[in-house]
């Protein structure tokens, strides 16, 4: 019989090259964007596919092991935005600029996380829990009339993260995402 208090730890060198494959990739989703391919990944850390791929089995685990860190700043953004509004439609606007800016970590994000919302992967977990937070600030929104209720949670960050797409393609100038953002809060909004 198995005994599930026998689990042990990762071995240290374990540890630390799943730390460094982590910062490797995040500098080349950062310079490159989410396109650099896992091959690269590797040879930038120092590691073979074998390696790589057994601490993440595609690109999306990767992505969303740099994400949770970032979502921890998204829900401190959360929280001060919930403590500071007393206006809940604002709070949903803020929400919304905070949600594109996390969308915006890496160049190309928008797409997997899209992707995401209709197939499992490694992202799904973390695009439910935005989903999730959304709805909460949402519902608040619409209880005190300031947005539409026949908007979800899960419309309002597909709808952020078609901003952020569209703000992310070379036929977008800087104020595009202004713009687009200003379209989709008077879509939202019942005001």
């Amino acid at each position: 019989m198995f005994d599930t208090r026998a689990v042990r730890e990762p071995r240290k060198d374990a540890q630390r090259n799943r730390t460094h494959i982590l910062d490797i990739a995040r500098q080349a989703f950062a310079e490159e964007g989410i396109e650099v391919s896992m091959d690269a990944i590797g040879k930038k850390a120092g590691v073979g596919p074998g390696t790589l791929y057994r601490h993440f089995p595609s690109k999306e685990a990767i992505l969303a092991s740099l994400l949770s860190r970032h979502h921890a700043s998204l829900d401190e953004r959360r929280a001060t935005i919930v403590a500071q509004e007393t206006n809940t439609g604002r709070a949903l606007e803020r929400w919304i600029d905070a949600l594109g800016d996390w969308m915006l970590a890496y160049h190309g994000l928008p797409e997997p996380l899209r992707a995401a919302c209709q197939v499992d992967s490694a992202l799904t977990p973390t695009c439910l829990q935005v989903i999730e937070t959304t709805e909460a600030i949402l519902q608040a929104a619409q209880n005190d009339g300031h947005a539409r209720r026949t908007l979800r949670g899960r419309d309002i960050f597909l709808g952020a993260l078609a901003v952020t797409w569209a703000s992310g393609v070379n036929a977008a100038d800087e104020g595009t995402r202004a713009v687009l953002r200003d379209v989709f809060k008077k879509g939202w909004s019942s005001d």
